[in-house]
This record gives C-alpha cells, structure tokens and sequence, in this order.
C-alpha cells in the first residue's frame, strides 16, 4: 500500500518476509518491518516513512560518515535509527549494536552506521 497507492518509496522491497528491514518505518515509535504489516492494522496509529523525516539528524549523519554505500538498505536502516534515537537518547554500544542487527546490509558498511548514530547520540554538529 505504501508504495503502490501511496507513492512512498523510501521503504524498499526486500526479502518481503521480515528478515532484511529494507522495508522498516516507523509506527507509534517503533520500528516496523512494513512487509509484516497489513494497512488494516494501522488504523488510528501514527506512520512515518522515510519521506516524513525531512532532515534529521540521522540523515545528515549518514551523509556525513558516509553510511551507505549502494543505498538499497539506507531508508531502513535511517527509520530504525531514527527510532532508536528517539526512544533511547542514551543509547549504549550494546544498544546500538542490537538495533542495527534488525536490518541487513550486504555492502558492510555497519562501522559507518555505528559513528552516525554515535554521533547524533553525542550531540556532535553535523
């Protein structure tokens, strides 16, 4: 629904069984695997996509550390990071480090995506 009627891209196709997080947004402030979620179960809950964003932090910390690579899995990993900032401000390694395992990138470019939160996490200026 969210691609084909609503013309939100950002979460891509993946695996489409919940495995890789290519698809993640964020419902009521937590991350989601869109490819598990029926429209119907969204009813009355707030949904952000990657389009919603418009400039976060995270974003311009993925730019800055360089946090991608072919950028097929960036939109997911951005929305879970987004989340995580959002819901744990004080996030440890072992936080971040369990966060990021929910998605799946084949380009290996996870040490990037680590400083980039690190980064929102300290207050660095981006």
């Amino acid at each position: 629904m969210l691609r084909e009627q609503l013309d939100l891209t950002g979460a891509k196709p993946g695996c489409e069984n919940g495995d890789c997080g290519a698809c993640t947004i964020i419902i009521d402030q937590m991350p989601q695997k869109s490819c598990l979620v029926l429209a119907v179960e969204c009813e009355g809950k707030k949904i952000t996509t990657v389009e919603g964003l418009q400039n976060a932090p995270i974003q311009q910390a993925f730019l800055k550390k360089w946090a991608f690579q072919c950028g097929y899995c960036t939109p997911g990993f951005i929305m879970n990071c987004h989340a995580l900032i959002e819901t744990h401000p004080h996030a440890n390694e072992l936080e971040v480090e369990n966060w990021l395992q929910s998605n799946i990138c084949r380009c290996t470019s996870y040490q990037e995506m680590k400083e980039a939160v690190r980064s929102v996490l300290s207050g660095e200026q981006l």
